[in-house]
């Protein structure tokens, strides 16, 4: 099993340590709900080393990327991110990911831990189009470089005090590479995964310690906390943000999965669905994913059978918890076109009892 080079800092402090994604990480330290409620109102840290990164340089980065995902990568400028997904051929998705445009001619994916080798496989296979070089154009960095998601209302007013560049009014979705805690050329940015505002620091394996120490030194009269996996899946999910594995997956199409905001049909872009997902889009979707919240008292799972009033199986459940800051069961999954509006009832199939819920808008938790 893989290690980060946080790991032994997860062990000194106690946290429950779990097989994820081939690597040894933290899934709590001292409870989820607690954690989740830390990220809402002050800041914590995530070890987020585990995510993939690959690198596409050069004269064809630009037309390579656009071809292998769905989202319009030339509305991209120096410093932006964009989230965007990689269709699989089939009306699927490979994976969703983050692409950093550093200048016209060098670009970062940042792609799921679990699907790293996956995603690999397939960028190299349509890379040779492209005249990209696996291992030179094309560079899977996933192993050289840790990371921390530092999140929540005070993260980024924490964090200013590490480097002299203005980074507490940096926009939504945007990077700079800057000198932090005294490293050079650390990527700094601004995208997050838990609704609560916040960054993150991408560095090189040698340094992640010294970065480390520095963030939870400068966070500390803020109340800064180590948050686990745990928490991390509550806070994506009370915000509606899919995850891959559950949410999204080889057999969804992101359209059906409210992604059609990602998946940009404009006349200077191929790429690979396309056609499949105009059809799709004219055609008609015969479900949707949904998020929705229990009116009966219960916790939806994944794969509970979603139901209607006479108790037809109209869908599944593909992400469900307690929700830690509304008290209530909450959760996502797909329904038949007709039943994804919202304040529609619906019925969660809990232990052969039908419990009441009702579909609402994204993001679930309304702050």
């Amino acid at each position: 099993m893989k290690t980060t080079p946080f790991t032994k800092f997860h062990i000194e402090l106690g946290a429950k340590m779990v097989p994820f994604a081939g690597y040894n990480m933290p899934i709590e330290y001292f409870g989820i709900t607690d954690e989740h409620v830390t990220v809402r109102e002050k800041i914590g840290v995530f070890d987020v080393s585990h995510m993939g990164e690959v690198w596409v340089k050069g004269p064809n980065a630009l037309s390579f990327i656009q071809y292998v995902t769905s989202n319009d990568v030339a509305a991209l400028s120096d410093g932006k991110v964009q989230y965007s997904c990689f269709p699989n051929g089939k009306g699927g998705i490979v994976d969703d990911l983050l692409v950093y445009r550093v200048d016209a001619e060098t670009y970062l994916l940042v792609i799921n831990a679990a699907n790293i080798d996956k995603d690999w496989k397939w960028l190299c296979s349509h890379a040779p189009k492209f005249n990209l070089t696996p291992g030179e154009e094309l560079y899977n960095a996933s192993d050289e470089i840790a990371q921390l998601a530092v999140q929540g209302p005070l993260a980024l007013k924490a964090m200013q005090k590490l480097t002299s560049e203005s980074v507490e009014d940096m926009e939504y979705y945007t990077f700079k590479k800057l000198e932090f805690a005294g490293v050079k050329d650390v990527i700094f940015s601004t995208t997050g995964y838990t609704g609560a505002g916040g960054c993150e620091i991408y560095c090189a394996n040698d340094v992640a310690e010294k970065i480390w120490k520095a963030v939870f030194e400068a966070g500390e009269e803020f109340g800064i906390k180590p948050i686990g996996l745990g928490a991390r899946d509550t806070l994506r999910l009370e915000m509606g943000f899919c995850l891959y594995g559950n949410d999204i997956s080889d057999s969804t199409s992101p359209l059906e999965a409210g992604l059609g905001w990602i998946t940009k049909f404009v006349d200077h872009k191929d790429f690979i669905d396309k056609q499949y997902m105009l059809d799709l889009k004219a055609n008609g979707l015969k479900r949707r994913l949904v998020g929705f919240e229990m009116v009966d008292r219960g916790i939806p799972r994944q794969h509970y059978e979603i139901v209607d009033a006479q108790g037809e199986v109209i869908g599944e459940v593909t992400s469900g918890t307690m929700s830690p800051m509304m008290k209530v069961g909450i959760g996502m999954g797909y329904v038949l076109t007709p039943f994804a509006k919202a304040d529609t009832e619906i019925f969660i199939r809990v232990r052969n009892k039908d419990l009441k819920a009702k579909v609402v808008k994204m993001p679930i938790y309304k702050k």
